[in-house]
């Protein structure tokens, strides 16, 4: 048996293929089911108990070497046949690979979110579901206040225990949540989705991005507040750019305010995206309700704060001059691709 299998080996060692059907024969010569290898292992059933112990690994090794062999052959000629079936000059420079880019939400987003770094604000993030007290109560909404209304909240659950749960309708909850939790001074924003029960068309959505920030800390002024909306709307919109206040109400800030933005668009000439005004409102703010701080558990004699919140789409809208909403969320691929050039 030794000296068959020598004599194979040596077969399978010089065995050198010139066309696929020759592998083909060879597989079938050694590796059939009445092929050699087959053959020799039926002959090793006869052999004595001293010879098995010495040719029964002399056997496998040369199974392994016929395997191996048809193996090696096979593949070389399965890649010659596909590099023949290529109608393609490989020596043509590639068409390269189709890069993507980042959503102008996210892009605007980043942005914001580095501007206010500058400024020492930290980013704090919450859950998108929450309960009566983190979204309304604790930010001194009054139990008849219209977004406690199923007409303008995706609410949850109603009258569990607890109170209602709902989908947040703003990222205030968030600085709730950070109040709570933590020792001031706070000097944090808070980007996220939110929710409100409305008809979806160019100018609203159900759901939108909002920003948020809140600073609490001694002796903290609208002063304080009015010199950071300006540097933040300078670095954003470009030197130049005017702002104003206009007195407003949220439940959460006493005083309260709007901020307007000379329009980025008609340079306050008037255009339909300021009404014809030369002004468009980018944000609320305000001093943080006293209310508001103790519910949280914050001395609100020895603590002061202010607050902000904006509209990411809004803002977007100005820089990018989109006129629908509904962009932001269709996935069009056309509407995307225009934001390739971005620095992302």
């Amino acid at each position: 048996m030794q000296a068959k299998l020598d004599q194979y080996t040596a077969e399978i060692n010089q065995f050198s293929p010139a066309t696929a059907e020759e592998v083909e024969s060879f597989r079938i010569k050694f590796l059939g089911s009445k092929g050699i290898v087959k053959e020799l292992f039926d002959e090793f059933k006869s052999v004595g108990p001293e010879e098995k112990r010495v040719f029964g690994k002399v056997l496998n090794e040369f199974k392994q070497v016929a395997e191996a062999k048809f193996e090696a052959c096979k593949a070389q000629f399965e890649s010659s046949t596909s590099t023949q079936k290529l109608d393609t000059d490989l020596t043509l420079p590639g068409e390269g690979m189709e890069l993507g880019a980042r959503h102008p939400l996210q892009l605007v987003r980043r942005e914001i979110v580095e501007i206010f770094k500058k400024l020492g604000f930290t980013v704090a993030e919450g859950p998108e579901i929450e309960d009566d007290w983190h979204n309304f109560s604790a930010l001194n909404f009054p139990e008849e206040h219209p977004a406690r209304d199923m007409q303008d909240t995706f609410f949850i659950k109603k009258g569990v225990e607890k109170g209602d749960i709902a989908l947040r309708t703003h990222t205030s909850s968030v600085q709730v949540r950070m109040m709570e939790q933590g020792k001031p001074p706070f000097r944090s924003i808070m980007p996220g989705r939110v929710y409100r029960n409305e008809a979806i068309s160019a100018r609203a959505h159900c759901f939108f991005h909002q920003i948020e920030g809140l600073y609490v800390d001694e002796n903290v002024s609208f002063a304080d507040l009015k010199q950071t909306l300006f540097y933040f709307v300078q670095e954003l919109y470009g030197e130049g750019t005017q702002v104003r206040f206009r007195p407003s109400y949220f439940p959460f800030t006493e005083p309260s305010a709007e901020m307007d933005i000379s329009c980025s668009i008609c340079k306050g000439a008037g255009c339909n995206m300021c009404k014809g005004s030369g002004w468009v409102e980018i944000l609320g703010c305000g001093m943080v309700d006293p209310n508001v701080l103790e519910n949280c558990g914050i001395d609100s004699k020895k603590y002061t704060g202010f607050a902000f919140g904006m509209g990411i789409e809004r803002i977007t809208n100005l820089k990018y001059e989109i006129k629908d909403l509904r962009l932001f969320s269709e996935n069009d691929v056309r509407f995307l691709k225009q934001f390739q050039s971005e620095i992302s």
